[in-house]
């Protein structure tokens, strides 16, 4: 586990661009598992930035998110179809076909799950996996419980992770109580995971996740396993490691 510390939003959002931009240099067919929410909003900014600034090309690129709400048609504003095209696809020169989402509407959700799954298989193991960390420990929408699931699956989403994304919606009532996610499994399968966690609300699940006991009640511990975690946190995030 490699944990870098920053006095400064920017320069934890250039960082982490820059680990991206690197891979992409190197690896133009790069494969990235991609995150969505506040944290990621940054990262994607300076990624298009340096894109415009022709650094390196997404054209051969192949992405996968890490989820997307159940019931949420792609063209619902807060959909992550949606949220991944206002601030990254759209500005980018990445073939639309090489984005992959979960379909939150698609009418047998199982079956959408195993398609998602094949769709990663193909394209072999993720280069980079982008996550932030919920406040309950959840990565991706894999919340705490007694197990957890390997591949892509449907999940109820726990009322903490409903109220903290209430903000993007009019109403917590609007928030949909499901969503389709990539499993655990597939997430500790990439070759390199990159966690973004910022502010001093997430300082104490940061501390169990990184340095506690690894269990399926905080699913980000999990991540202690990983051959190469690396950890950008402001300063606020990291104010409780030992």
């Amino acid at each position: 586990m490699n944990i870098l510390i920053f006095d400064g939003d920017e320069k934890l959002n250039e960082a982490a661009a820059n680990i991206i931009a690197g891979l992409i240099q190197t690896k133009p067919r790069a494969v990235l598992g991609l995150a969505t929410g506040g944290t990621p909003v940054g990262i994607y900014r300076h990624l298009v930035s340096d894109f415009k600034l022709g650094m390196f090309s997404f054209k051969e690129v192949t992405t996968f998110n890490l989820d997307e709400y159940a019931g949420l048609p792609a063209d619902h504003p807060e959909s992550y179809y949606a949220y991944m095209r206002r601030n990254l696809f759209d500005h980018i020169d990445i073939q639309p076909f090489q984005t992959h989402l979960p379909n939150g509407k698609a009418p047998d959700a199982e079956e959408e799950c195993r398609r998602y799954d094949e769709l990663i298989d193909k394209a072999g193991q993720l280069d980079l996996q982008l996550l932030g960390l919920g406040h309950n420990g959840h990565i991706g929408f894999n919340e705490p419980g007694d197990e957890l699931i390997g591949g892509t699956h449907v999940t109820e989403l726990a009322e903490a992770t409903r109220e903290a994304n209430a903000r993007y919606f009019q109403s917590l009532d609007e928030v949909p109580t499901r969503a389709l996610t990539m499993g655990v499994g597939t997430i500790l399968k990439a070759k390199m995971i990159l966690l973004v966690v910022k502010g001093a609300d997430k300082a104490d699940i940061v501390k169990r996740a990184l340095q506690g006991p690894i269990t399926t009640k905080c699913p980000g511990s999990l991540l202690q396993t990983h051959p190469n975690l690396v950890v950008l946190l402001d300063q606020a995030a990291a104010e409780k490691l030992a």
